[in-house]
């Protein structure tokens, strides 16, 4: 019986090459399935959230049960970068109510580019100005984003507006 030996004669490059494209072929598959599978969205939304809540460090007023003063009265601003431009949300107080919040120079280039901004924050400042609290405002699933960029900017200026001397 004759044997016939197959000899296969491999370059380093060659290898080097098929396991760089084995490697990129397996991260490409871990990232589809990453990004399709729900629980990662809905983990990002809960830490992010989270984090939101531990940078902001914001105790939202929820009343003036003991007569005491909640803010120092005035007019507080915190900008917000929308895009290339830089909107201010200002938010009016007096030392027991939260009066006004409102965008200030939001122009008509920016408010073209982003239509979700002055209705977004039309729906927070309803439910601000009735609940006189941050806390259990609802925002709407198809702009929620838009809304808790506001909010941020609120609560960042209600925080201001507390511990302003």
């Amino acid at each position: 019986m004759s044997s016939n030996p197959k000899i296969i004669v491999l370059k380093t490059r060659e290898i080097i090459y098929t396991l760089l494209l084995l490697f990129l072929a397996i991260l490409l598959i871990v990232c589809l399935v990453l990004m399709f599978s729900g629980k990662l969205k809905k983990n990002e939304i809960q830490s992010g959230a989270a984090g939101q809540a531990q940078t902001q460090g914001t105790e939202a007023p929820s009343g003036n049960i003991s007569g005491e003063k909640l803010f120092t009265a005035g007019v507080y601003t915190t900008p917000v970068t929308l895009g290339d431009s830089a909107v201010d949300v200002e938010v009016s107080v007096d030392q027991n109510h939260i009066n006004a919040i409102r965008l200030v120079n939001l122009s008509e280039a920016t408010a073209a580019a982003f239509p979700l901004v002055s209705p977004s924050l039309d729906h927070i400042t309803s439910q601000i100005l009735e609940k006189q609290t941050i806390e259990g405002i609802t925002c709407p699933q198809e702009n929620k984003y838009t809304s808790q960029l506001l909010l941020s900017a609120i609560a960042q200026a209600l925080e201001r507006a507390q511990n302003a001397e």
